[in-house]
């Protein structure tokens, strides 16, 4: 089971529904990560207990704003992160017959997982990345070449994101890595 949300029933739901984790993925920004991977179960609570693409693309825009930004909020930017989730469902909805897994099912290569976990909605190359490096490191989901496209963060025992999360100890050293990463970008200004 994934590790993410510090939350057993929110991992769950993470470790059970792709759609769930590419969202908390989709959030993992600006806010604590373990804020990010609950956003999914309180999204899906909020809706009434399921969380699937087809439902978030049909809804109105205005009226899933509404719901992130309910308080608790699931994001420190409500509006513009359901903007962003609605968009990822639609093109899941209409690209991935509305299954997440899809993007990944199937794929020949490392670098065309990275290519299409590029283009959905949310994801730039850094995050792209990340979730191809948790999708082979905690989820078997490993194209030929998926360490590389990854790149840095596949590598074995590297402690740089959410794809080596998988207990309290692997979460206080992926803290410590990026608090040295931080430290070290001030230093450089």
């Amino acid at each position: 089971m994934l590790h993410l949300a510090q939350d057993q029933a929110a991992d769950r739901l993470l470790s059970e529904n792709p759609l769930a984790l590419v969202v908390g993925m989709v959030l993992d920004q600006q806010i604590p990560l373990e804020w990010a991977f609950r956003g999914p179960s309180e999204l899906a609570r909020r809706l009434g207990g399921t969380l699937d693409a087809a439902t978030l693309a049909g809804m109105d825009p205005e009226e899933l704003a509404g719901i992130f930004a309910e308080k608790p909020s699931l994001h420190r930017y409500p509006a513009s992160m359901s903007k962003r989730v609605q968009a990822l469902a639609v093109e899941v909805a209409d690209t991935y017959g509305g299954d997440v897994a899809n993007v990944w099912n199937g794929v020949g290569t490392g670098k065309e997982l990275l290519a299409r976990v590029k283009a959905l909605p949310g994801f730039g190359d850094q995050k792209a990345r990340i979730f191809v490096a948790l999708l082979g490191k905690q989820l078997g989901v490993r194209p030929k070449g998926w360490t590389e496209a990854s790149t840095p963060y596949g590598e074995r025992g590297s402690y740089r994101s959410v794809a080596d999360i998988v207990d309290d100890a692997s979460l206080a050293k992926v803290r410590d890595f990026k608090k040295a990463m931080k430290a070290a970008a001030k230093t450089s200004q």
